[in-house]
């Protein structure tokens, strides 16, 4: 450090990294503290305000210091360097934490030294992932009463174990069973009834109208296991997304609009990677622009938002262990690059990551209507002439419009109760006011021969979905098609 930085660090203050001390009285805890969180420096020979006083016996204090870090529990290697009469202590964030100093556990908060209380202390050894909850015996579990060897035999199908083995043996080299008892792993992916011990596994699925959470129109919650939470979920989610139909000389190919290895990976991350000490669920909303997974736990400490796709550090190591077993994830830490490559692939933007302590969220934008539709045309327009080319994609616009809308896949059944032969009348309302240019609706039952009544409803429909749009006054305006869709 030269005097420059020395300088700068004084003029911030003390803070979160840094403390200034006149004498080394009481630096154990400093020291500590430090340690525990991300480091900093100590500036001996300077006072609470800032002012430079200096140090006296440099060498001996530089000693004191050393000794006392030695004694810490575990020892910790500081750097130590005089500038500008200032000893300057550079305390790191410490590989080995937690640090005791006299057998008190300190941690810094703000500018200040605190002692860790007992509930302190274990909350942070389980973000220091020093202890890992799905590691920890579940105490009320019984496995006489509650364990399901039904799923533990599907368990042992998927992770290729043979049969003839003896149920505790397996399940202790598998380490989810210990003298102590079933553990959280155990209880996550072999309980009877996951939610008597562990209610917040749950996987909650909500379909929304548009583009916020004011009107829910479904709702789910998952309460299995690992495996039956991520196969409910994920088929919740194909099962509200749009599919495209393609035919290609053979049987029809079903693309979901967005990637189902995407989708996949990660739902399983969400369902590895989460706190399970939170009480809260994992989310999984479904809006009309776009997918968002929501899962308790921010990043594990060490990992920061650059690092993922290249570095894979799991909070759940034995629960993570087990779904590798399963060949659901991987350890290579590849999920997120999969995730980017799939949607790389779709044209479509890269997923938006958001994290928190406490939350971590990816978001998957959903395909416009306007690529759907060009995407539809250019398909077409090889195979079609373009008097029906010109049908074919409108109607395919409109397909889309009532899907996003109602947020459904575009099925060759029904939308909501909006029929086949519904569809095709509002197609003929789009193509006469493509031609029109504008018509009220008197005027469009008299060219179409249609009820009044008939028309009513059904520009009530193509207005709900945006299709068609009133401009001008109520005597002299008339119905015009959406420009920016058709």
């Amino acid at each position: 450090m030269n005097t420059e930085e020395l300088n700068r660090i004084i003029q911030i203050g003390e803070g979160f990294t840094s403390e200034f001390k006149k004498s080394p009285s009481h630096i154990g805890r400093e020291l500590c503290a430090l340690a525990n969180a991300s480091g900093g420096h100590i500036l001996i020979g300077v006072d609470d305000n800032g002012r430079k006083v200096g140090v006296t016996s440099p060498n001996r204090t530089k000693s004191r210091i050393q000794n006392i870090a030695r004694d810490m529990a575990p020892p910790l290697a500081l750097d130590i360097e005089m500038v500008d009469e200032i000893l300057v202590v550079t305390v790191p964030s410490g590989p080995n934490k937690p640090y005791s100093a006299n057998g008190i556990f300190y941690i810094r908060e703000a500018a200040n030294c605190e002692q860790m209380k007992r509930d302190e202390i274990r909350e942070f050894f389980f973000r220091e992932g020093l202890i890992r909850f799905d590691e920890q015996p579940c105490i009320k579990f019984d496995i006489r009463r509650d364990f399901d060897g039904r799923k533990f035999l599907a368990f042992k199908r998927a992770a290729g174990i043979p049969q003839g083995l003896k149920e505790r043996d397996v399940l202790s080299n598998l380490q989810v069973l210990t003298e102590s008892g079933m553990t959280n792993a155990g209880v996550l992916l072999f309980s009877k009834a996951v939610p008597k011990f562990l209610l917040q596994a749950s996987v909650t699925c909500a379909l929304f109208q548009g583009t916020s959470k004011t009107k829910i129109l479904d709702q789910a919650t998952f309460q299995g296991n690992i495996a039956e939470n991520y196969q409910g979920a994920i088929s919740y989610l194909f099962s509200h997304l749009n599919t495209e139909y393609v035919i290609k000389g053979g049987p029809r190919e079903e693309i979901l609009e967005l990637p189902d290895e995407a989708l996949r990976e990660a739902l399983l991350n969400a369902i590895g990677h989460r706190d399970y000490r939170s009480t809260s669920y994992i989310q999984v909303h479904i809006f009309q622009d776009r997918v968002t997974i929501v899962s308790p736990g921010g990043l594990v400490p060490g990992l920061k938002l650059k690092d993922l796709g290249r570095v894979s550090r799991p909070r759940n190591l034995l629960l993570f262990s087990l779904m590798a077993r399963m060949n659901l994830v991987e350890h290579i830490g590849s999920g997120i690059k999969r995730i980017r490559e799939a949607l790389h692939a779709y044209n479509l933007e890269p997923p938006l990551i958001e994290t928190d302590e406490t939350w971590f969220s990816i978001t998957f934008r959903r395909k416009s209507l306007h690529a759907a539709i060009a995407k539809q045309h250019s398909k077409n327009a090889a195979h079609t002439p373009p008097s029906e080319r010109h049908h074919e994609g409108i109607s395919e616009g409109l397909n889309i419009l009532i899907a996003d809308y109602y947020n459904e896949g575009i099925s060759e059944g029904t939308s909501k109760g909006i029929t086949d032969a519904l569809k095709e009348s509002m197609l003929e309302i789009i193509e006469l006011l493509i031609k029109e240019k504008s018509l009220r609706a008197s005027e469009i039952a008299a060219k179409l021969n249609k009820p009044y009544k008939t028309i009513e409803r059904h520009i009530k429909t193509l207005r709900d979905i945006n299709a068609i749009v009133y401009e001008g006054s109520k005597k002299a305006g008339g119905y015009k098609v959406n420009k920016e869709l058709f």
